[in-house]
């Protein structure tokens, strides 16, 4: 093909979702989906791939929904009519026939993976007008293409799983003037169902008699509607191969990879081992009986699309012996290959691998471990949404490349948090944003928990798999307007948008379970109040829009907006309502008695408020909300939700709390009120600053600061730009932001810095830097996470923030510059606190102290 030629493809290939492609209104060149009460007839080669049946009847009925009319299904062309053929490039004889006599050309597919093309074809045969052609590189491909038509048509992804109304259209047209194209940039991209119990596994019992084929059938459709490709089934007391033998047949015929999770090898499911498996889960010991019990697996794979599990951890995911050496690891992945080799009849390389580096075992790797070059190395997050290790950008490239195994929901330590979503996507997209410049782009898994209530963020996750290059600090807003749009329409998507942007910026603030009375300062800062306050400003907002909305789409609201803020939002006041109780009855003031009788009624409304949820579409998703909770005293579940304890003092109490005396601010001196930037002023003691207020940022060496929005606890975060950029000594004109500010007293400074809890991926053994320095002071350079020990990273992540506190020399009255010097790439700044001896204890820090002059 000339040069000239493939540039002209190179054009063509776009990202379909990029485009609009649907309308309900002709414009002369559309082609006519519905038009004149009459829907075009579905064409598809009845020798083509299962998948192709699957997605055709997937997109008949997504058509009826919207326009009432229902294509038929054909596998031999109508004459004198329009036609939508739907096939594969390698097993479509219709496909190849278009192809052949050069109407239809594929070259964008080619070498492609899950990718698609559509295109309008004239007179692709004798007799018939027009063909609106989607074809894809394989089958998934093919369903991509058609289920994003079902998608602009009007037909969420979580029309089922969420109740989203189709938008419904007398007539249907697609508009592709030219060629569209578009495949994914990750190669496997999926969900592992987990920590499902009491929810998922009530609900699909009470719905669908079971984990069997008839629920798996409704997360295999989503996937397909998601773009995704790859699934671990749930595990807590079940086994997919084993529960119900149409299971893996079906996920089969639906395009679905399935792989068992990190610490199940060979696909067999722990249920499984408890079942059949005999004598200790320990390779020393009964090395036979394990591999007889991996053989079984990979028989039962088949030749269904698979990824399988290699290594081995304990049993019940459990770390091995203490002390397992490395060379019995290895051993035990020769041994399960040399059984993929027998069983399979190819080399071990042909069938797809993973070995996952979950919690100990990346210690192993870390120690010089090592497994063949094919196998793909799936790296982990902490179960928090903090990606531990990362490959180097000049690290020789694998065979097998690397992954990311994710957390949206988790079961263990410092807390269990799986009752609602918590997950801010603008964290999210900056931790998979590295992983992918870091080249870990095989395989992108998240742990999802039940499936609902993580409708958002798996969106975001499966949507930013499909196409990191999408979305940049710059446009992640725009994630969230569009989103409520495919849900809601694009007459609320703007005000839905912000709402859910509010609420995955508190909500992940810290997990619920978590929060107690005593997480948020009572006597600093307003801090409970204000917290409280937000929240309740939100649920405001929230329920306004829901009266605006029309009554069709109040279940898909509640479920997917209204539902958690109304849940945190009462929670927290519960919180604060106990704080308050506590406060009181500590001075014996009766006033602690109204706020005891109103944690006791908040306490109540929670559980109106799950039930709201299980018993709404007429208790369609019954259970999902049966999650525990409030009164966690250690990382596990409760057995029940429990009341916080309340005080009630006698009412002839006289008692009353002390006033705290209000400090007043000092005026500013004549030399700040002259400051023609942004500034910012002492404040009882102490200047905070956002660190996105920044008073000039230097950007040099290719480095430029980017503003990651809304992913600090209390306002936005900054970060050096490539995040792959190289090291850099701090001083001189070298990358660094500067922060005016003036103090009115001589004092000595020691300044507070907030991170995003970023872990050290690359073993460095100062940790990930950045430096610091005031006025002209050389910078001090400062390690952020170098070796955690256990209780310093569960206050990490359970606080969702580092805080590193450096000192300087003693300072003068007047004008001053804070300079934070770039040293390594990925560090992500909040918030800055200076402090002259005023700053009190709180869980946010103290509100900015910022003035912006014109």
């Amino acid at each position: 093909m000339s040069k000239v030629l493939l540039f002209f493809f190179s054009i063509l290939y776009i990202n379909a979702t990029a485009q609009s492609l649907v309308t309900d209104k002709s414009n002369g060149s559309g082609f006519p989906v519905v038009f004149k009460g009459e829907a075009t007839s579905i064409l598809i080669d009845s020798k083509d791939d299962s998948l192709i049946n699957i997605v055709a009847n997937l997109f008949i009925s997504d058509v009826e929904r919207v326009s009432g009319k229902r294509p038929k299904l054909t596998t031999k062309p109508d004459t004198n009519k329009n036609i939508i053929i739907i096939g594969t490039v390698a097993n479509s004889s219709y496909i190849k026939e278009l192809v052949k006599t050069k109407k239809l050309n594929v070259e964008t597919l080619t070498g492609q993976w899950d990718g698609y093309t559509i295109q309008v074809v004239n007179n692709p045969f004798k007799g018939v007008k027009q063909a609106l052609v989607i074809v894809g590189s394989n089958k998934r491909g093919a369903a991509y293409g058609t289920l994003e038509i079902s998608k602009q048509m009007g037909v969420s992804p979580w029309y089922w799983w969420a109740d989203v109304p189709v938008k419904k259209k007398s007539e249907i047209f697609v508009n592709v003037a030219t060629p569209i194209s578009d495949a994914p940039k990750v190669k496997y991209r999926g969900i592992f169902i987990n920590d499902e119990a009491p929810a998922f596994t009530g609900w699909a019992k009470e719905k669908f008699g079971g984990l069997n084929h008839k629920t798996y059938e409704k997360v295999f459709e989503l996937l397909l509607r998601l773009k995704a490709n790859y699934l671990w089934p749930a595990m807590w007391g079940s086994a997919f191969n084993d529960d119900d033998k149409l299971n893996p047949v079906l996920a089969d015929r639906w395009g679905i990879v399935m792989g068992t999770s990190h610490h199940e090898p060979m696909q067999r499911a722990q249920q499984e081992w408890k079942r059949y498996g005999k004598g200790a889960w320990d390779y020393t010991k009964n090395e036979s009986v394990l591999r007889d019990f991996w053989r079984k697996g990979i028989q039962n794979m088949g030749t269904h699309e698979s990824i399988v599990t290699v290594g081995m951890r304990g049993d019940g995911d459990e770390p091995m012996t203490e002390g397992t050496a490395t060379a019995l690891l290895e051993k035990i992945v020769a041994d399960q290959r040399k059984i993929l080799e027998e069983i399979t009849g190819k080399p071990a390389s042909e069938t797809p691998q993973l070995w996952a580096l979950y919690k100990e075992v990346q210690d192993y790797y870390d120690k010089g471990m090592r497994v063949p070059d094919d196998v793909t190395l799936l790296l982990c997050d902490d179960n928090w949404g903090n990606i531990r290790k990362l490959p180097k950008v000049d690290d020789k490239i694998r065979k097998g490349g690397y992954g990311i195994y994710y957390h949206f929901d988790y079961v263990g330590d410092p807390r269990n948090y799986k009752w609602i979503n918590t997950n801010n996507i603008a964290r999210v997209y900056e931790q998979m944003h590295l992983a992918w410049e870091y080249n870990a782009r095989q395989i992108w898994i998240v742990n999802v928990g039940d499936i609902k209530p993580m409708e958002f963020p798996i969106s975001f996750f499966l949507d930013y798999a499909w196409n990191p290059d999408k979305w940049t600090p710059d446009n992640l807003r725009t994630y969230y307007t569009n989103w409520a749009a495919d849900q809601f329409g694009s007459q609320y998507a703007n005000s839905i948008g912000e709402v859910v942007r509010e609420y995955g910026q508190l909500a992940a603030r810290r997990k619920p379970e978590l929060v107690d009375s005593s997480t948020y300062s009572l006597q600093h800062y307003n801090e409970a109040e204000n917290v409280v306050a937000t929240y309740n400003a939100l649920l405001e907002k929230a329920e306004k829009i829901q009266q605006q909305l029309p009554a069709e789409y109040h279940d898909a609201y509640f479920q997917l907006v209204l539902h958690p803020i109304r849940a945190n939002a009462n929670l927290h006041q519960m919180y604060y309502a106990a704080a308050q109780n506590n406060r009181y009855a500590a001075a014996n003031d009766k006033k602690a008695n109204a706020y005891a009788d109103t944690v006791k009624e908040l306490f109540k409304k929670d559980s109106v408020i799950s039930v709201q949820y299980n018993t709404m579409n007429n208790g369609k998703w019954n259970h999902f909300m049966d999650q525990v909770h409030i009164g966690y005293t250690s990382w596990n579940d409760p057995k029940t939700d429990i009341m916080p304890k309340v005080t009630y003092v006698p009412e002839t109490s006289k008692a009353t709390l002390p006033v705290e005396a209000a400090v007043a601010d000092k005026s500013a001196q004549s030399e700040a009120a002259k400051d023609t930037g942004t500034a910012f002023f002492e404040k009882n003691g102490y200047v905070a600053i956002d660190a996105e207020h920044f008073t000039n940022a230097i950007n040099t060496n290719g480095i430029t600061w980017k503003i990651l929005q809304d992913i600090g606890r209390t306002a936005s975060g900054i970060t050096p730009f490539p995040v792959t950029a190289p090291k850099q000594q701090p001083g001189g004109n070298n990358p660094h932001l500067e922060y005016t500010f003036y103090i009115y007293e001589e004092g000595k400074a020691s300044v507070a810095a907030y991170f995003s809890p970023t872990l050290n991926f690359h073993n460095a053994a100062d940790g990930l830097r950045y430096a610091i320095s005031i006025d002209n002071e050389t910078p001090k350079i400062v390690g952020i996470n170098a070796s955690p020990d256990a209780a310093v990273w569960r206050g990490w992540v359970a606080d969702n923030c580092i805080v590193k506190t450096t000192s300087h020399s003693i300072l003068k009255p007047g004008k001053h510059t804070l300079k934070f010097w770039m040293v390594d790439p990925a560090v992500v700044l909040q918030k800055i606190v200076i402090d002259f001896g005023g700053v009190k204890q709180s869980y946010l820090g103290p509100p900015e102290t910022r003035t912006v002059k014109p």
